[in-house]
């Protein structure tokens, strides 16, 4: 229930966005501005090139970030949170990759279920919160003066100032966006039941498979891109697809806000609660200095973050909604990743604490 509450929205705003995205704007189709000599560039070698590899470097750096916050975090609170090294290992999980793994390290650990029920609670708030500091850091001057941006100078018809000009939307185009979306979500709900049920779950490495190939989300993702890869001409004549999938990305990120009750954390974890935001910003603090250091430009470390903390779904919203579209797929790419490495990391960083602490 977790799940489709906090990533139903984003099912049919990346869906919705997708179908209007131009060839400029999709990843494999289109071609980009090379910001060298003014020359235009297949998309494809541009992001695969110069892009993924860059995203997966800052991705690593946002991961150390996770660890360093939940091992820093964890020892702080030891005494003061009961199943604290469980905690910080559900937590390391979900903080490299997102939600999905939340699931599986909840499952790895058996943690007792007010415990997870408080941790849930309170990383909802968290992430709320966590989301609209990332989304308003790129408007600061000093964060972009510092850091710069990659897609600064990039042509780009996806930023979120475009989406309030007025458009031409006929009633067909809405039609077909909306018919579009629902039958690719609705496809990617089947195969994911399908692929789940034939992927056994008998050992961790076959449990990883099953939570990355029978993923809906990422299913989903990836066939709107395929759509509108093999499609492009054909959706670039439809219109108001990128408004309505941002009104729905807007929606999303409201409905991460819905299952945070301030009472019930009160209640049940509120130490918890300072867990998760002092995980966080440890996280972020370490993404934006490391990040520096290795000369990583501020959109790069903050998609990276978001990928990090919530997965490639809010990454790649967050991508859509800031027009930062020659990031859109390194972003999913390395979200992606997550969904591995954050299994592994939360296991790992679980079971030491459990030892030492």
């Amino acid at each position: 229930m977790r799940n489709i509450f906090k990533y139903g929205f984003f099912a049919m705003a990346i869906a919705v966005t997708s179908v209007g995205v131009r060839a400029q704007d999709i990843p494999v189709s289109g071609v980009v501005k090379d910001k060298s000599n003014n020359s235009t560039l297949p998309y494809a070698s541009v992001i695969v090139k110069n892009e993924s590899g860059k995203m997966l470097g800052a991705f690593h750096v946002s991961a150390l970030g996770t660890v360093a916050g939940t091992f820093i975090s964890a020892f702080l609170l030891s005494s003061l949170i009961p199943h604290i090294a469980e905690i910080a290992g559900m937590m390391t999980g979900s903080y490299i990759g997102g939600g999905a793994n939340f699931v599986a390290m909840t499952n790895a650990f058996k943690t007792p279920e007010n415990i997870t029920n408080a941790t849930i609670v309170a990383d909802n708030l968290v992430m709320a919160v966590y989301f609209f500091v990332t989304m308003s850091i790129p408007s600061i001057l000093f964060f972009k003066n510092k850091w710069g941006m990659a897609t600064e100078g990039e042509e780009s018809s996806g930023g979120s100032s475009t989406y309030w000009t007025k458009k031409e939307i006929s009633l067909k185009d809405i039609a077909v966006s909306l018919a579009i979306a629902f039958s690719v979500a609705s496809l990617s709900n089947l195969l994911s039941e399908y692929i789940s049920a034939i992927i056994p779950t008998s050992n961790m490495i076959l449990k990883i498979a099953n939570s990355i190939l029978g993923n809906m989300y990422l299913i989903m993702t990836t066939l709107m891109l395929i759509v509108a890869t093999v499609f492009s001409k054909q959706l670039e004549e439809i219109n108001g697809a990128e408004e309505i999938g941002t009104f729905l990305i807007y929606l999303f990120f409201v409905v991460l806000g819905v299952p945070a009750s301030i009472s019930e954390i009160i209640k049940n974890g509120a130490f918890i609660l300072i867990f998760c935001i002092l995980a966080v910003s440890i996280h972020l603090v370490v993404t934006l200095l490391v990040g520096k250091m290795f000369k990583f430009k501020l959109d790069e470390l903050l998609l990276a973050s978001n990928a990090c903390i919530g997965g490639p779904t809010t990454a790649v919203a967050m991508a859509i909604a800031k027009g930062w579209n020659s990031l859109i797929v390194p972003t999913m790419i390395a979200g992606v990743w997550g969904y591995v490495l954050g299994n592994y990391a939360g296991i790992i960083v679980g079971n030491i604490l459990q030892v030492i602490l």
